[in-house]
């Protein structure tokens, strides 16, 4: 077995602990059935691009931010509830890397969860990693043009940038693959 056909596990320790608006805000978000929005929070441009464009996308109408952390961290908690119980759940990962993605498919039912490379889309700072290399009217303008993208997609999804990717090889598509 190759070290690509392993799977990593990562132990986290329980607690008794709640974040207080994420309680209120994950019941709320479940009692108006809105889709979870979660994304990559790398510290690189490509991950800030990713954070900034699932802001973006979880203003409009029927959406709203999740937060990964307590998904992953925080099980119980109203915001996993909210993202676990969703009907569909989506991801802008920051580069082709998926790593927001390959470990939400291990904690989400594959079928409802569209993930976007958002790298895919905007196709630059390649040689760049630190996001204060970029102006940041330059870092909203590309992260509103992938949430543009991102919501064209899941409004049409006959686009064919929009698909659930956890069975896709197609990285043309924008699904991270």
């Amino acid at each position: 077995m190759s070290n690509l056909d392993q799977k990593m596990i990562v132990k986290v320790d329980t607690t008794k602990a709640s974040c207080p608006i994420g309680e209120i805000i994950g019941k709320k978000n479940i009692s108006e059935s809105k889709i979870p929005v979660l994304s990559c929070e790398g510290a690189c441009i490509r991950g800030e691009i990713a954070r900034l464009a699932a802001r973006n996308v979880s203003k409009e109408q029927g959406y709203g931010r999740g937060c990964h952390g307590e998904l992953i961290a925080v099980p119980e908690s109203a915001i996993a509830q909210w993202i676990k119980s969703a009907e569909k759940v989506v991801l802008i990962d920051g580069c082709f890397l998926r790593c927001h993605g390959r470990i939400i498919e291990n904690i989400l039912d594959n079928k409802k969860l569209i993930q976007f490379d958002a790298l895919s889309h905007y196709k630059k700072y390649n040689d760049i990693f630190d996001y204060d290399d970029v102006p940041e009217e330059e870092r909203k303008e590309v992260a509103q043009s992938v949430a543009d993208w991102v919501m064209d997609s899941l409004n049409n999804p006959s686009a064919g940038s929009a698909s659930p990717c956890a069975t896709s090889d197609d990285k043309s598509s924008g699904c991270c693959g």
